[in-house]
């Protein structure tokens, strides 16, 4: 019973964040983070846990799974957040964050790449989800999360509501994408969301994340790549088409333009067209 009275917890806060607006991918983050800290532990009783045992615990936790820089934040953050809004508890975890975020640059395809990978999915559903987020540039979360009627076919635009920090924005609609579209809901007839899996229910990140590993499996690209990819992939061919960075920032959705300036550091273009100083002895 009391194994059960930690894991409805869990769930009562998962309401709670629904009920505060948070967005379904930081809901799914922080459960999946608070559930693993329990079953690896044991907790019967949340409330039961000294400030101690959490530090403890929490540094043991981290370093078992060996958790990248945004993974030990988002872990630290449900934590925190848990015990704020189920225990009425202000926890300090701040010696477990941490304090440098290692500059690594983006995985990025060429355009071949790209044309590669979507010539590698010949599934209907899976090649016209693929290609949305390099068209748009979109996030895993924003596209399963896309409804049809977002997409504006008329005046060749689609809105993204609800991002990353709750803004919304409009990207272009690309005519290639809309002839795409079109065959596709033709083939499928969604009712709601853009992209659903069985039964009509909305589709799953992990569902989408198995169609990329799929496409690219089948393609002969070795770089260490995700879904994510694809939007960087966006961005920077974007940049190196001459596209302002400042309308990249708009369409990409970041908050600084600071988070866009990256991809000046991963344009072959740009690269190539800087003149090496020995052109000039």
């Amino acid at each position: 019973m009391g194994r059960l009275s930690a894991v409805s917890k869990i769930s009562k806060f998962s309401k709670l964040l629904i009920i505060k607006g948070y967005s379904p991918n930081t809901i799914a983050c922080y459960t999946s983070h608070l559930r693993l800290y329990a079953n690896s532990y044991a907790i019967q009783n949340w409330e039961s846990q000294t400030n101690q045992q959490l530090l403890s615990n929490g540094f043991e936790f981290i370093a078992k799974k060996q958790m990248a820089y945004q993974t030990q934040k988002q872990f630290i953050g449900a934590l925190t957040l848990f015990y704020k809004e189920m225990e009425g508890r202000n926890i300090n975890l701040n010696v477990l964050r941490p304090t440098r975020k290692p500059s690594k640059l983006p995985v990025v395809f060429s355009k071949q790449e790209v044309k590669s990978l979507l010539n590698a999915t010949k599934n209907l559903k899976h090649n016209s989800m693929l290609t949305t987020v390099y068209s748009l540039g979109l996030r895993s979360g924003e596209l399963i999360n896309l409804k049809i009627k977002d997409v504006d076919g008329n005046r060749n635009v689609v809105s993204i509501f609800n991002a990353k920090g709750k803004k919304d924005r409009i990207v272009m609609l690309s005519e290639k994408l809309k002839v795409l579209l079109r065959a596709y809901f033709k083939s499928y007839r969604p009712t709601t969301y853009l992209f659903e899996g069985q039964g009509k229910k909305q589709y799953t990140q992990s569902s989408l994340s198995k169609v990329f590993k799929t496409s690219l499996q089948k393609t002969r690209i070795k770089k260490a790549a995700t879904l994510h990819t694809l939007r960087h992939s966006f961005a920077t061919h974007l940049l190196e088409q001459g596209t302002d960075i400042r309308i990249i920032q708009k369409l990409l959705g970041h908050k600084s333009i600071k988070t866009t300036q990256i991809y000046t550091q991963v344009s072959d273009t740009m690269i190539r067209e800087v003149k090496s100083p020995l052109d000039f002895l």
